[in-house]
């Protein structure tokens, strides 16, 4: 029987591969501990809105309103079919789109051909093109929203992925991360996810970094 104990709550923006990297561990350690997962919006375009550092090029912040396009239309699936199904259906839509933009090595097509990339991707889920999403507004405030309580949760200067253990219980615990270059499996992944949990879970502690990253494998 799946314990209710151990739940968590995934602050995603789509466009962001190291969030992808992320999400795929906690799908690992999901099928091996049989708990439920909440896919939630944190989007890096409102993040980086007032971003005036050289990097953020045109091509970054192309990126990232895409991003925000996938979002949209996560918010539309939940929406549409409500809290439990609607969760489904975006985590269907999720490793569809993050599957052809990171491990496909399709992300500028995301970037640059995002109403069709979006619907390639809802169609690869089995669901409706209609609820795709592009440029539309409807669901911005839900956006903001979700970001917003992402950030409360872990503070500001933090990206994606955000992760919350146990939302709603007395040991709730966020933090941002963790930063992984390649997906554990197995034995491995549970470890990482013992450790990390009970990083999240310990009060007082707010931060464990470097900046040394390895590239990215998406296997």
């Amino acid at each position: 029987m799946a314990s209710t104990a151990v739940d968590l709550e995934f602050f995603f923006d789509p466009i962001c591969p190291w969030a992808w990297l992320t999400s795929r561990w906690v799908k690992e350690v999901q099928e091996l501990r049989q708990y439920s997962v909440t896919w939630r919006p944190i989007s890096l375009k409102i993040l980086n809105a007032n971003q005036t550092a050289e990097w953020y090029t045109p091509e970054y912040r192309r990126g990232h309103a895409a991003g925000h396009d996938g979002l949209r239309t996560a918010c539309a699936l939940v929406d549409h079919f409500g809290r439990d199904e609607g969760n489904e259906a975006v985590d269907r839509f999720y490793a569809a789109l993050g599957t052809l933009a990171h491990k496909s090595g399709r992300r500028d097509e995301f970037r640059d051909n995002t109403a069709q990339f979006i619907d390639e991707c809802l169609t690869i889920a089995g669901l409706s093109t209609t609820l795709n999403q592009t440029g539309q507004s409807t669901f911005d405030d839900v956006i903001a929203t979700s970001t917003s309580v992402a950030l409360e949760r872990t503070g500001k200067d933090v990206g994606t992925p955000i992760l919350t253990f146990r939302p709603g219980q007395a040991n709730e615990g966020s933090f941002f991360g963790p930063v992984i270059a390649r997906i554990p499996r197995g034995e491995e992944a549970l470890k990482l996810w013992n450790a990390v949990e009970v990083v999240a879970t310990t009060p007082g502690v707010a931060e464990l970094k470097r900046t040394l990253r390895s590239k990215p494998v998406f296997d």
